[in-house]
C-alpha cells in the first residue's frame, strides 16, 4: 500500500467519524446507508438489538446501588447525635484571638504616643525637681524649651 492510499483511506475514516458524530447515517461498503443504532438495548459487540424480557431484571441499577444507603446515612447521623457534645472542642482556645490580631496595627501607633507622652511628664516632674520652677507655669516652660530643642535636633 502506498502513501497516496493510506492517506485515502485515512481520510475516508475520518469523514466518516465525522459524519456519525454529527448524526448522519453513513454508507456501508455495498453504498448503502447503515443505520445508526444506539442506546442501552444496542449491543456494540454483536451490533444487534438486546432482548429483555419483561420479568428480567437489570443487574446494574441506580437504585440497586443506592439501596440502604439512607438508611445507613440516618443510622450515622444517630450516632452522632448520641454522643456528648464537647464544647471546649468547638470554642477556639484563646476566645479574643481574632480581636487582638486587628487591633495590632492601631495599638503600635498608640503605643509611640503614649511613650512620647510618659517622657514628657518624666522631663516636667525633673524639670520641677531641679528648682526651676515649683508651679504648673515652670513645668510648662520647660516642655516648651524641650520640644523646641527636639525639633531642633529633627532638623539638624
Amino acid at each position: 500500500m502506498s502513501l497516496q492510499e493510506a492517506s485515502e483511506a485515512r481520510k475516508a475514516r475520518l469523514l466518516a467519524l465525522r459524519k456519525r458524530k454529527m448524526g448522519q447515517s453513513v454508507e456501508g461498503a455495498e453504498g448503502t446507508p447503515e443505520p445508526l443504532v444506539g442506546g442501552r438495548n444496542y449491543d456494540p459487540i454483536s451490533k444487534t438489538l438486546k432482548k429483555r424480557t419483561p420479568g428480567e431484571e437489570i443487574e446494574d441499577t441506580v437504585e440497586k446501588n443506592v439501596k440502604g444507603l439512607a438508611q445507613m446515612i440516618i443510622a450515622e447521623d444517630e450516632e452522632k447525635r448520641q454522643q456528648e457534645l464537647d464544647i471546649f472542642n468547638i470554642a477556639p482556645k484563646r476566645p479574643n484571638w481574632d480581636l487582638k490580631r486587628d487591633m495590632d496595627k492601631k495599638l503600635a501607633k498608640l503605643e509611640r504616643r503614649t511613650q512620647e507622652a510618659v517622657h514628657t511628664l518624666i522631663r516636667q516632674r525633673l524639670a520641677a525637681q531641679k528648682g526651676q520652677s515649683d508651679d504648673l507655669v515652670g513645668a510648662m516652660k520647660a516642655q516648651e524649651q524641650q520640644n523646641a530643642a527636639d525639633s531642633d535636633e529633627e532638623e539638624d
